[in-house]
């Protein structure tokens, strides 16, 4: 099992950014204000031939009556107990503050090794301000810049050396990749805190309370899942704040990372124009995808509503034709098996290769059946089909005249590959290429 250390403090001292400059990303969204951090934030951190798993934390407040808040305290009370070792960032300029010293009397029961980060120090001019840090009782101190990188190697150094050693699993796994995405407040993290059976994310009935995409790793009847909770995607003229907007780029990258993307619907409001413009954002990026209905329990009891769900479904999502459905509820667990056979079922067809001989007897058969439309006294010849690619699946099919090739026909084309290899699941894209010749080639065309 990697170790796992826990970055912790109060707000607004650097400890995203000191987790983005250990792991060598921006995975951790940075701001300079208190509280962008909710949830546990894990990543892997390789140094010199070591690893160890790393969990950015929100900020520690003092108690507060306001719930959003004491979940978030919750998380870092875990996450501190889940770690070999914590990371306590302090902010150096400022000196000891009434909190820092309420942290370090709430850390010392636990005896983990602490690593005392006396962060913005940006060189040895400022180092004489840190040694104040001793007196909360903790011996490794180090004065470091997250930002600029100072002193972060000496830290890093020092927690590699106090770990014990591990070895990389030799085989490891296949990692299905799932995006949880939807607009906000449809019950994204609720769901996935059903999957784990945990409050592994911070669950509010507040629009917008995930902010970062948080990657949760889990394993079910031995397959390894890795989901990832996105922040709520709204329309860009919603979008005011600008950590919110960096959110938002961030649940469109979570997008492009996996392999699955299970676009959540509010049951009780039924298909919106922005749970279409998800869809044809995962779409577009190539992604198996999963209509869930969430929050099916408020309508399954509703006959009229479950028709306008209906009816909402056929207008704005016809164009997922393909897609499974499936039915949840977060909060009693109604359809998280289902969700997770048919996750197993996109996923495996997403990953398929069809050989080469089979995709050409189905283009013969399918040219036979409805030959293309003829262009000039002249009707466009098919050489060749073959698979190219998986995740998507990617077909290129050679033509003389791939500019003759109808709009209509790429669709009868793609809609035949899909029902006659195989793919009624998963999107899959045809790729009509000229047949070289001594004039070369022109442009390829993509049919998706």
């Amino acid at each position: 099992m990697e170790p796992v250390i826990a970055i912790v403090g109060r707000p607004n001292v650097g400890k995203s950014t000191l987790f983005n400059r250990l792991t060598r990303s921006r995975e951790a969204l940075v701001d300079d204000r208190p509280g962008v951090t909710r949830d546990r934030l894990y990543a892997h951190v390789r140094y010199d031939g070591r690893s160890f798993s790393l969990i950015d934390t929100g900020g520690f407040e003092h108690t507060s009556n306001d719930p959003l808040a004491q979940k978030i305290q919750t998380q870092i009370m875990s996450a501190i107990k889940e770690a070999d070792g914590i990371i306590f960032v302090v902010d150096g300029r400022q000196g000891i503050l009434p909190l820092e010293q309420d942290i370090a009397r709430m850390l010392r029961p636990y005896e983990k090794k602490v690593y005392v980060a006396a962060n913005k120090i940006d060189g040895p001019e400022l180092e004489n301000l840190a040694p104040e840090f001793y007196a909360l009782g903790f011996s490794n101190l180090f004065p470091i810049s997250a930002a600029h990188g100072y002193g972060v190697r000496a830290l890093l150094a020092k927690i590699l050396d106090d770990l014990p050693e591990t070895r990389p699993a030799e085989d490891e796994p296949d990692i299905i990749k799932v995006a949880v995405v939807g607009k906000p407040n449809v019950g994204k993290s609720s769901l996935i805190n059903r999957i784990l059976g945990s409050e592994r994310l911070v669950v509010s009935e507040l629009p917008g309370t995930t902010r970062d995409s948080v990657d949760t790793n889990f394993e079910w009847k031995g397959i390894q899942y890795s989901f990832i909770d996105t922040a709520g995607i709204r329309r860009r003229t919603q979008v005011k704040e600008k950590i919110e907007k960096f959110s938002i780029i961030k649940a469109l990258k979570s997008l492009q990372r996996c392999h699955v993307a299970c676009v959540l619907i509010d049951a009780t409001d039924g298909v919106t124009e922005q749970d279409a413009r998800i869809c044809g954002y995962a779409l577009e990026r190539g992604k198996a995808i999963i209509i869930v209905i969430n929050k099916w329990d408020l309508v399954k009891h509703d006959k009229a509503k479950k028709g306008e769900l209906q009816r909402s479904l056929d207008r704005q999502l016809g164009f997922l034709s393909f897609a499974p459905k499936v039915k949840t509820s977060a909060l009693t667990g109604e359809g998280v098996v289902g969700l997770f056979a048919q996750i197993n079922n996109v996923y495996s067809e997403f990953s398929k290769s069809v050989k080469t001989a089979e995709v050409n007897r189905v283009l013969k058969e399918i040219i036979l059946r409805h030959p293309p439309a003829v262009v000039g006294n002249k009707r466009p010849g098919f050489s060749y089909a073959t698979q190219v690619d998986t995740r998507p699946p990617t077909f290129v099919v050679f033509v003389n005249r791939p500019e003759w090739i109808q709009s209509a026909y790429e669709r009868y084309l793609l809609n035949q590959f899909r029902s006659q290899l195989g793919f009624t699941l998963t999107p899959i894209r045809i790729i009509l290429k000229r047949k070289r010749t001594n004039k070369g080639t022109r442009p390829a065309r993509t049919r998706m």
